[in-house]
Formats: C-alpha cells, sequence, structure tokens
C-alpha cells in the first residue's frame, strides 16, 4: 500500500469535511473517490466501445444479414 501526498484546495477541504462529518476517515473517503472515478473512466471506455461498434458499417451489414436469413427460416 502507498502513501500519497496531495494539495487540497479550499473546495476540496469542504468537501472532505462534509464527508468525514460521519463514520469516515480522510484516508476512506480518498480511497473512495478514487475509485468511483476509475470506475466512471472504465465505464465511459466500455461505453465508447460499445458505439464504435454499434456503429461500424461492416457490423450493422452482418447483423441484418443474419436477421433476414432467420427470418427466411422462420417462414417455414
Amino acid at each position: 500500500m502507498s502513501t500519497i501526498t496531495f494539495r487540497a484546495d479550499e473546495d476540496v477541504d469542504r468537501a472532505l469535511a462534509d464527508l468525514t462529518s460521519g463514520d469516515r476517515d480522510r484516508s476512506q473517503v480518498i480511497r473512495e473517490a478514487i475509485l468511483a472515478a476509475w470506475r466512471a473512466r472504465r465505464d465511459e471506455q466500455v461505453r465508447a466501445e460499445a458505439e464504435a461498434i454499434a456503429n461500424d458499417p461492416d457490423d450493422i451489414a452482418e447483423a441484418r444479414a443474419v436477421l433476414s436469413d432467420m427470418e427466411s427460416l422462420r417462414a417455414w
């Protein structure tokens, strides 16, 4: 486990004071914030990849072809 030192501005100091007013200490709040930011970034990357795949002309054409083939099989 590592130790991190950073300079907090007034807004961050106020936020930390508010977030640590309960049972959580500063380290716990900071760990949670880092993990939340990491998850949000990962989610955005996955969303961007999904959009790229969904907008890929070759994939769209293939999906339409498969649906067409399935429709012709269903008609039997």
